[in-house]
């Protein structure tokens, strides 16, 4: 080994304690996967969260006794954790955790290719989708989503599964086929994804850019399908850049470039002309913003404006074409003039006249509303602004051509890992307690109850992974 190399290994183990630390940082990685392995896994697969009995399993609400959730911080945020370990430690335990993972999500596989929100491994059950295997129901739901990271997450986690096998895993590699298949199907012509899919394929309609409604909106235009239309509510387009990005890694094959290609074009048609060049959550075929839900309706959105920018800026690292980069100096400048007095965004701006948009609710019914005095509190109507953040990711991208290897996450540090240690109970848990602090799907919990947290023991098992070093330093 070259002497600069030993120095590097040498500085880096300094960096992250002693010797016995990374002991103990193995032995908590090896306590808390086999607790969540063997004690709360079901058919290899995990909601949200437990309470510490682990009889009340909750996802977006209360989940069946054999159902697990595919939507994160379910199964595939889990399995990616387990790969994370394996990485780290090339111990065969977590790839065999990985593996069944992987495998719970298969069973789940819909005969559209991916997946909706959760998996039900109860045959008996009413209403199970209509799975690959057979096993669900023949006139089942039958709805591939993008939304809320569902079948993105779950094709990132088997592409890295598959790979961690080296491709060898029957099953794994045909799962991935079939649904990056099914994901490149979807996409329109004009690049667009629709929030899912079925069997039936959309018609292809012309290739337009966004443009205002000349009708009135506000009561016409209403479109009750709309998860067929153009899509970018809940991270869509960068959910999908990412899996995209990482298909094109793995398997070097120009369809995915190609895709992530067309979904930038998209992108640039569907930003917004003057006076408001930001995007909108979702549009019609005609490219005009359109209604969603009843509390959703056709406007700029701050969020899906960042998220676009972001994803912009993504397609540019791996392509190095500078026509991605284009619309953002406009963008960042709307949504600077956009801030909320405190600094946020609101979710919604209405067309044209740019003044944030809110709901008021009576019951079932809602009502369009500049009052922000009394806000349903089920929906985000404002968010904190990370404009400063994409703003210095464009600076550095104008700087150069972006380095289209993913960089390495950072390495925590020693305090960070003890305070992880430290909470590791002695059965291997990491018991959360509520405190009226906000929790996906909104579970019935009191303040002070302890519960399970499947994204908490994902995010603890990742940054202690990291912080081991590499199989390739360690040798």
């Amino acid at each position: 080994m070259r002497p600069w190399l030993c120095l590097v290994i040498l500085l880096t183990f300094v960096s992250r304690g002693s010797a016995q630390s990374e002991d103990d940082v193995r032995d908590a990685l090896r306590r808390a996967a086999t607790y969540y392995r063997e004690r709360v896994a079901k058919h290899g697969g995990y909601v949200y969260y437990y309470s510490l009995d682990l009889q009340r399993r909750m996802g977006e609400g209360l989940a069946g006794p054999e159902e697990n959730w595919v939507q994160p911080p379910g199964t595939p945020t889990v399995g990616l954790a387990y790969l994370a370990a394996y990485r780290a430690t090339g111990d065969e335990y977590y790839l065999d955790a990985a593996t069944e993972t992987a495998q719970s999500l298969i069973y789940g596989q819909l005969h559209s290719g991916a997946w909706t929100n959760s998996v039900n491994f109860d045959v008996q059950a009413r209403d199970l989708p209509r799975y690959r295997n057979g096993k669900g129901s023949r006139n089942g739901r039958n709805f591939s989503t993008l939304d809320d990271g569902i079948s993105p997450t779950a094709i990132r986690f088997l592409i890295e599964a598959d790979r961690a096998h080296r491709f060898s895993h029957k099953a794994i590699h045909e799962s991935v086929d079939v649904a990056l298949n099914a994901l490149l199907q979807a996409q329109y012509p004009n690049g667009a994804f629709p929030q899912g899919w079925d069997d039936t394929p959309n018609e292809p309609p012309p290739i337009r850019t966004a443009s205002y409604p000349t009708y009135d909106w506000h009561t016409e235009g209403r479109i009750k399908n709309y998860w067929d239309m153009y899509t970018l509510n809940d991270g869509v387009c960068g959910e999908v850049a990412e899996t995209l990005s990482l298909a094109h890694q793995v398997y070097e094959d120009r369809r995915y470039l190609e895709a992530l290609r067309r979904l930038g074009d998209f992108l640039i048609l569907a930003q917004m002309p003057d006076p408001q060049p930001g995007w909108a959550q979702q549009y019609g075929y005609d490219m005009h913003p359109i209604w969603a839900r009843k509390f959703e309706p056709p406007a700029v959105s701050g969020r899906e404006s960042e998220d676009a920018i972001e994803t912009l800026l993504k397609i540019y690292a791996v392509t190095g074409d500078e026509k991605y980069l284009a619309p953002i100096p406009r963008a960042l400048d709307y949504l600077k003039r956009s801030l909320l007095p405190d600094g946020r965004l609101a979710r919604y701006y209405e067309l044209e006249t740019n003044r944030p948009l809110y709901m008021s609710r009576r019951g079932d019914e809602y009502s369009l509303t500049h009052d922000d005095s009394q806000l349903p509190s089920h929906y985000g109507w404002k968010n904190a602004a990370r404009i400063g953040e994409l703003e210095k990711q464009y600076q550095q991208a104008k700087q150069g051509r972006p380095n289209k290897e993913p960089q390495a996450p950072a390495v925590p540090s020693a305090a960070e890992v003890r305070k992880i240690l430290a909470a590791l109970d002695s059965e291997g848990r990491w018991v959360s307690t509520f405190a009226g602090e906000p929790l996906v799907g909104q579970p019935k919990f009191r303040n002070g109850d302890q519960y399970l947290n499947s994204g908490v023991f994902s995010q603890h098992l990742e940054t202690l992974s990291l912080f081991l070093p590499t199989r390739e330093q360690a040798e």
